[in-house]
């Protein structure tokens, strides 16, 4: 288990990421830890690129921004080409099918079809955000599921409860197979 997670999701705006990072946090805050959200995006918002850290801790955080991610997920090569330095070396990546990355990298990385499932699996590339958070739930197990779940219906828009939760569910059945 970990004392403290620094996690960047990475990709462009209209993605969602920055909402994915408020239920990350959240979550966090009801499950008893500490946490903290930042966020950024271009001036072009959707499309333009777009980042959400967050810092997990069960000690107080005294640095509001990721300084060296434990985590980084990228939804796009833009995404990756920007933050890839900010990774651990023995950090976690989590990318789209659509994302190359340097055959020679030491991280344990997860290429999943993330984008690809929202569309065609759950209908909307709106919830590829929910997908990945069911896919970073399932590779990291850091927050209790049902905790993480209501803060996704808690947070997303009112009507798409269902839509989310089955998109979360998409994106833990990715790192399952």
């Amino acid at each position: 288990m970990f004392q403290k997670i620094e996690i960047r999701l990475s990709g462009s705006g209209g993605q969602g990421l920055i909402l994915g990072g408020i239920i990350l946090a959240d979550a966090a805050i009801d499950d008893g830890l500490n946490a903290i959200q930042s966020q950024s995006y271009g001036p072009e918002a959707r499309g333009g690129a777009s980042k959400a850290e967050i810092i997990i801790s069960k000690e107080d955080i005294y640095y509001p921004k990721v300084m060296k991610c434990d985590l980084l997920l990228c939804l796009t090569q833009k995404s990756y080409d920007k933050y890839i330095d900010s990774l651990n070396k023995s950090g976690i990546l989590i990318i789209d099918e659509c994302v190359e990355i340097d055959k020679n990298a030491s991280y344990k990385t997860y290429k999943l079809p993330i984008i690809d499932t929202a569309v065609n699996e759950v209908g909307t590339p709106m919830v590829a955000n929910i997908v990945s958070l069911g896919v970073i739930h399932e590779v990291c197990k850091m927050l209790n599921e049902e905790v993480l779940k209501n803060s996704i219906v808690k947070r997303v828009p009112r009507g798409t409860a269902d839509l989310n939760i089955k998109a979360f569910e998409k994106g833990k059945s990715l790192v399952k197979g």
